[in-house]
């Protein structure tokens, strides 16, 4: 067994780290709250944050990565309590095995094959994964939106359908954040984010996530589909497919170690 840090990276399956962001997008798990009117940007990002929470989650999904003509689809199983833990597996055969694990704002993954280790961290964080569109930093920054940006109320428009409050985010001073400014068009009946662009400090457009689908099970909506592109790619996105959700699961309490990671 072997143990690493984020400069030792390999290239090989980080597709999970994609489901760790993702969740974060896509289990944003929310109730039907009724249309609000008139809310200031603060009590905006407040309700959008409060759907963000959920006790715990367990799903299976697939994530599809597409470069230029290139499409490759990875399935994984994941497990999710609160915004500080979550688990992913995969469960194709060219990466069965591989299993990712954050902790807090620590990540780790485990390559089986290798018996290798690795924590991500330093200048690792910012960089894309190899054949997806996230970063590391994107999976960790787990806190609240309202706690790392100040947000202006710009408008409100119709997107894809669904009438939204558009918010224009820029970094708190001090804080850490994967994009210095954001743009968020957030359903002003379900307090999710349908669309979101993700810039520089610049104000150089990096990426873009939207929602493409959600569904219903058990009094909440969530997104079962969303995708992330990178608009410093041409051709390039990752889809994320959620097949099967379970909200409010029980899950034993040392799934998220890392000796659990290793087994």
């Amino acid at each position: 067994m072997r143990i690493g840090t984020g400069i030792r990276m390999k290239i090989g399956p980080l597709m999970a780290m994609a489901l760790l962001v993702a969740l974060s997008l896509a289990l944003t798990g929310f109730t039907g709250a009724d249309a609000a009117a008139d809310l200031t940007a603060k009590e905006i990002v407040a309700r959008m944050d409060a759907n963000a929470y959920m006790a715990s989650a367990h799903l299976v999904a697939k994530l599809v990565i597409r470069a230029g003509s290139r499409e490759i689809t990875k399935e994984m199983e994941g497990w999710v309590v609160g915004n500080q833990k979550a688990m992913v597996t995969f469960l194709n055969p060219g990466d069965r095995g591989t299993k990712y694990l954050k902790l807090g704002d620590e990540l780790w993954m485990f390559f089986p094959d290798a018996e290798d280790l690795v924590k991500i961290s330093g200048h690792m964080l910012k960089q894309g994964m190899m054949g997806s569109d996230f970063s590391y930093q994107d999976a960790l920054e787990s806190e609240k939106k309202g706690e790392l940006y100040e947000f202006k109320l710009a408008g409100v428009e119709t997107y894809e359908g669904a009438r939204c409050y558009v918010l224009e985010a820029t970094a708190l001073p001090g804080k850490q954040v994967s994009y210095p400014k954001r743009k968020i068009w957030v359903d002003s009946e379900k307090f999710v984010a349908r669309r979101e662009e993700l810039y520089a400090a610049s104000g150089k457009l990096l990426k873009v996530s939207r929602i493409e689908e959600v569904k219903e099970k058990g009094g909440r909506t969530y997104a079962s589909r969303v995708v992330m592109e990178d608009k410093l790619k041409r051709g390039s996105s990752t889809t994320l497919i959620v097949e099967q959700v379970d909200f409010d699961v029980k899950i034993p309490g040392d799934l998220f170690s890392l000796r659990n990671l290793m087994r």
